[in-house]
């Protein structure tokens, strides 16, 4: 009997996390050893329920979709895992004769990858092995470089940053304030950094989660640049905190896993217009940002795929209770590359990396360079550029 191999999307989908179960798909292709590849329907949901589709059977023109496909294929859930489930699920895994088994997903995925682990290893399924695949467009994923589903979302807040800031300066006369997601860190938020081309360019204010938020500060902030430019581009986190670590603004709903914010950019424009005076309007892209296929990053896309491809041959060499993680290599000319290393599932596991207090202003308004440099790469082609005629308004 030949083995098989089973997918599992967890967590909110990402703009290549369909590209990374491309990369097992074609993987698998190459080992004759390897019989079916089953996705879970609908996430860990999905194995209790015995909702496995066979993707082996999906025809060439389907499996060339999925790298182009936003969201999840096979479905995804934040499904809540008891003891109880974890050992049914191992049950039903033994039962479809799964040795590879490969969940896809983030900090709460891992968790439930390592717990899957555990449980087949204490019940004697020494034969599977289990490999997570890292997915999050958060970037919030312990000691890998980054997750597959960053790059996207980071490219897309910067381009939707370099297109709303070309609107509020050819009508300079409101300040406009951009939600981005990320939760708890700051990743997204800083990304939007990149839009910049020059001094004075937006985003002209960015707060990420990291650092408390003063709308004293806030609002001086916006008013002196207000003065000098007129149109004024603000980038907020949807997780920021006060000085006292609650939100700005109370979560409209609350599970275990997941927080679902309330309006931090509306709540902040209203902030600007009643208590400064000036107009103010809010962008809250919300899925947009982790849906874009037109925004996908190439570079995003390609290392989704590596991923799958390498956490499958990370099984099929006996390595279990892992994730597939990135490691930047250092390279003569400077030149951005990666190696996929395998990492410890427990080094990761529920552990929340957050942005660097070192890529963050003193002020906490601000990013520098050296995140931009970093996140550079991961977006893949430059944005695009748009003509600059302020030498005219200048007199040159």
């Amino acid at each position: 009997m030949k083995n098989n191999v089973l997918v599992v999307h967890g967590g909110g989908p990402t703009a290549v996390m369909n590209a990374s179960l491309y990369g097992v798909i074609r993987e698998a292709r190459k080992h004759p050893e390897i019989g079916a590849v089953y996705g879970a329907f609908g996430g860990m949901e999905g194995i209790l329920k015995e909702r496995l589709v066979n993707l082996s059977e999906l025809t060439e023109e389907e499996i060339e979709l999925l790298p182009g496909t936003p969201g999840s294929a096979i479905g995804s859930s934040r499904y809540p895992i008891t003891d109880e489930a974890y050992h049914k699920m191992a049950e039903v895994i033994k039962k479809y004769n799964i040795c590879y088994l490969l969940p896809n997903g983030g900090n709460g995925t891992m968790d439930a990858c390592g717990n899957l682990y555990k449980v087949c290893e204490e019940a004697g399924y020494t034969k599977i092995k289990v490999v997570g695949i890292p997915k999050t467009i958060d970037n919030d994923l312990a000691v890998t470089d980054h997750t597959p589903g960053y790059g996207s979302a980071a490219r897309y807040i910067a381009a939707t940053v370099k297109e709303i800031a070309e609107d509020v300066k050819s009508l300079p006369i409101h300040v406009c304030v951009v939600e981005a997601l990320g939760r708890n860190s700051g990743w997204i938020t800083a990304a939007s950094a990149l839009a910049r081309r020059k001094t004075d360019d937006a985003p002209h204010l960015i707060y990420p989660p990291e650092r408390a938020f003063c709308e004293e500060e806030f609002l001086a902030d916006v008013k002196q640049l207000y003065e000098k430019l007129g149109g004024v581009v603000v980038v907020v986190s949807e997780g920021l905190k006060n000085e006292q670590g609650e939100p700005i603004v109370e979560p409209i709903f609350k599970t275990e896993r997941a927080v679902y914010y309330g309006d931090v950019s509306s709540h902040l424009a209203n902030l600007v217009t009643k208590k400064l005076g000036i107009k103010a309007r809010s962008e809250k892209p919300g899925l947009a940002g982790r849906a874009s296929i037109a925004w996908q990053s190439a570079v995003d896309r390609e290392e989704a795929c590596l991923a799958g491809e390498t956490a499958l041959k990370f099984a099929l060499e006996g390595k279990t209770g892992v994730m597939a993680g990135f490691e930047r290599e250092e390279t003569p000319d400077g030149t951005y590359k990666i190696r996929i290393i395998d990492i410890p599932i427990e080094k990761v596991m529920m552990y929340e990396k957050t942005l660097p207090e070192e890529y963050i202003s003193s002020r906490g308004n601000d990013i520098n360079g050296a995140f931009v440099e970093w996140c550079r790469p991961l977006i893949g082609e430059p944005l695009k550029e748009y003509i600059d005629l302020t030498r005219y308004k200048e007199g040159k």
